[in-house]
């Protein structure tokens, strides 16, 4: 028993130095801290920081980077291996993921761009640090140079708005190629000059060694790609293997031509990123991986070498953060105003490059830790630059997402944003979880379900996999031919799925793919447990999952009672890529049910409405009913009476036209009007694109609130 004892004391003692323990608390770490975080909507980048610095040296301890020859004896060096694979992964996919296309169109403009954004913020970064810190003159270098990164964090933001063809946001796109290649150029001399050899031998092994190394990487190694992936075509954990062979190489080729090995992983997406197409299964692979365990790796261990303790030292440290983080904001801001000068953007164009240049993240961390472990900048820097991260992130989601706004009430949306269902090809996926509340659900999807369409309603019942799965699914189909006989009633074809998956959320996701579905139809959302409103509830994680169209309805009386249908439609509304479905389907309820409309909304949704109502030249009688105060979603009680179908055009969180005032829609309307049939309509949208799932920030509502003030700062129109 002693003997135990003393076994496990020995491996829980602090610091943790059993490396499968230690792994393991890593993994749990990747696990739960967005589970944790998300309700705070903290970016996922400064989450796994966070506890890497509580559960660091200078936090608990339980983790501790250990000197080498103990890391021989236990292996508990993994920390340092992942790392490394982490940050390389992170420049890898930040070369993989740029648009070259984009590129090729706009790269005089993205040059000039590039050179603005790289130079102004070096400029005065250079004698803020040298002058106004006191850091020496590499220091200084290396950490004005970091102000001129940028990473495209929320690229998804102008996706969702439908905008990414945009020029403002093309010659953004491809002026993070040149100033990041050149900053990493400049981290590859500033360590050399560091290490005591720069001279003229230097520049011209430095030179030849870096044309030998672009030559092999955009010379030898597509065309081995090409070779490798056409004779290799069946083998897909073959292709992944060998990328992941591509980057190491590139990153120990840049070693030695006297680079640093980030610069390596960089050119490696570069030289790959016409050869793995974004959507391809390989890309959906190297992000998983990459997002799942290395890159968590790295921003944990960047964690464990930050000391928060130095904040409480004495002012020197509060300072440093407060002055990076303002000389990285103001640096950024003035290259995107002398961008709209040379090419005279709008405002809003030129706060949507400001948002977008303006978050510092992967590129940030790898220069300034490079920096660190040279021995170059102290953590002040160190500290001062997640400081950095953390606003510069949140400050650029919110003027993004304002700027993208504004551009789209200018009229700049791109065609292709708005989705184009054919009648003839439409698919309605019903997924079932109350067989008591199906019936009206059914009908209701047979009055919208287009008669054109060949394609059955297609049933869903997601069983949980549990020990017995396979009766449970077996039950599930009895529960289903219910629904079949009563659909038979009115004449509509069905057909039956049932799906096993721990999930119901990503049960519904994956059959809503397979099956090509155009639009889910489900029940209102229950009460639920304490434990799903921790982790995620059933109704939003259905919402993140999916990117179709989703009506979500409560139909507790007879279609009969009703004798008008009130839609309440939001600003913005109309620029959602699902407007024009949602409205064909609630033209073909009204003319099922004999009843007239009435649209409320505000003046510039109105003007889309009618316009769409005459695209689809409906015989339908509506009426406008104006509403301003989209804040105050109570006040739509005023144009609601009990005899009303009442329905609500909401958002998911992020899309054009999401606000803070439709935060917990289903509840709130739910308790509000007890009495009356609801249907909301969530749009379908754009698939939801990252750069690196970590690096993706989604701002809660106290940030959006500020975001309005912050947008004013940064353009208010002088009328």
């Amino acid at each position: 028993m002693n003997n135990f004892l003393d076994h496990l004391s020995e491996a829980f003692r602090i610091p943790l130095t059993n490396p499968v323990l230690v792994f393991a608390l890593v993994l749990f770490i990747i696990l739960l801290s967005p589970i944790i975080l998300r309700p705070i909507k903290v970016p996922g980048i400064i989450g796994f920081i966070l506890f890497g610095v509580i559960l660091g040296p200078h936090g608990l301890n339980w983790l501790s980077k250990i000197d080498q020859q103990t890391a021989n004896k236990t292996g508990v060096d993994a920390i340092d291996l992942f790392s490394t694979i982490g940050l390389l992964y992170i420049m890898f996919i930040a070369g993989l993921e740029l648009d070259m296309n984009e590129f090729q169109k706009t790269k005089n403009k993205s040059a000039l761009f590039g050179f603005l954004t790289f130079i102004i913020p070096i400029s005065i970064g250079f004698p803020v640090c040298y002058y106004l810190l006191d850091y020496s003159l590499l220091p200084s270098i290396l950490i004005a140079s970091m102000f001129a990164t940028h990473t495209l964090v929320t690229y998804p933001i102008v996706t969702s708005y439908g905008i990414s063809k945009n020029e403002a946001v093309a010659i953004t796109i491809g002026g993070t190629i040149l100033t990041d290649t050149a900053v990493l150029i400049i981290l590859a001399v500033i360590k050399g000059v560091n290490q005591g050899n720069i001279g003229s031998e230097f520049w011209i092994t430095l030179g030849v060694s870096f044309a030998i190394f672009l030559f092999i990487m955009f010379g030898l190694i597509p065309r081995l790609a090409k070779w490798f992936f056409s004779r290799i075509e069946g083998e897909k954990t073959a292709h992944y293997i060998f990328v992941l062979a591509v980057v190491f190489f590139a990153a120990f080729l840049a070693e030695i031509a006297g680079l640093e090995h980030i610069i390596g992983a960089f050119v490696a997406g570069l030289a790959l990123n016409k050869l793995i197409p974004h959507s391809s299964a390989l890309m959906n692979r190297i992000e998983f991986i990459g997002n799942a365990i290395f890159i968590p790796f790295f921003l944990i261990s960047v964690g464990m070498i930050v000391d928060v303790s130095v904040l409480t030292k004495g002012p020197t440290a509060l300072i440093v953060a407060c002055t990076l983080t303002l000389v990285a904001v103001f640096g950024k801001f003035l290259a995107a105003t002398a961008t709209q000068f040379v090419f005279k953007y709008s405002k809003s164009q030129r706060n949507l490059i400001f948002g977008l240049s303006n978050a510092h993240a992967a590129a940030t961390l790898a220069i300034i830790m490079v920096g660190y472990n040279s021995g170059l900048i102290d953590e002040n820097v160190l500290n001062g630059t997640i400081v950095l991260i953390l606003f510069t992130c949140i400050i650029a989601s919110l003027v993004t997402e304002n700027a993208s706004k504004k551009v789209v009430l200018e009229g700049y949306q791109d065609e292709q944003h708005f989705e184009q269902v054919q009648e003839n090809d439409e698919r309605i996926l019903i997924p079932i979880a109350n067989l008591d509340k199906m019936e009206p659900i059914l009908d209701f999807a047979t009055l919208i379900k287009s008669k054109k369409s060949p394609h059955p309603l297609n049933i869903l019942s997601v069983v949980t996999n549990e020990e017995h799965g396979e009766r449970n699914k077996a039950t599930a189909r009895e529960n289903l031919d219910k629904m079949v006989k009563y659909a038979s009633g009115a004449e509509t074809e069905v057909e039956l799925i049932t799906e096993i998956n721990y999930n119901i959320a990503g049960g519904i996701s994956n059959v809503s793919r397979e099956v090509f579905a155009d639009c889910l139809i489900m029940g209102w959302p229950s009460a639920t447990s304490f434990v799903e409103k921790i982790v995620g509830e059933k109704t939003e994680s259905i919402l993140n999952r999916t990117d179709t169209n989703l009506f979500m309805c409560r139909l507790d009386k007879p279609f009969i009672l009703n004798k008008l249908i009130t839609i309440f439609v939001p600003p913005m509304a109309e620029s959602e890529m699902g407007f024009e479905f949602w409205m064909e389907k609630m033209l073909k309820l009204s003319q099922e049910l004999s009843l007239p409309i009435s649209y409320v909304c505000n003046n510039r949704t109105q003007n889309a409405v009618e316009s769409m109502l005459d695209k689809l030249n409906s015989n339908v009688l509506y009426t406008f009913e104006n509403y301003e105060e989209w804040d105050d979603l109570y006040g739509l009680a005023t144009f609601s009476n009990s005899d009303s179908l009442l329905i609500f055009v909401s958002s998911r969180s992020g899309d054009v036209s999401y606000r803070d005032s439709l935060d917990g829609l289903a509840k709130r309307v739910g308790r509000y009007y007890q009495h009356q049939n609801l249907i909301l309509v969530f749009p379908s949208r754009h698939e939801n694109l990252h750069i690196g799932e970590y690096e993706d920030i989604q701002t809660a509502p106290i940030f959006r609130k500020i975001s309005r003030e912050i947008g004013n700062m940064f353009g208010r129109d002088k009328s």
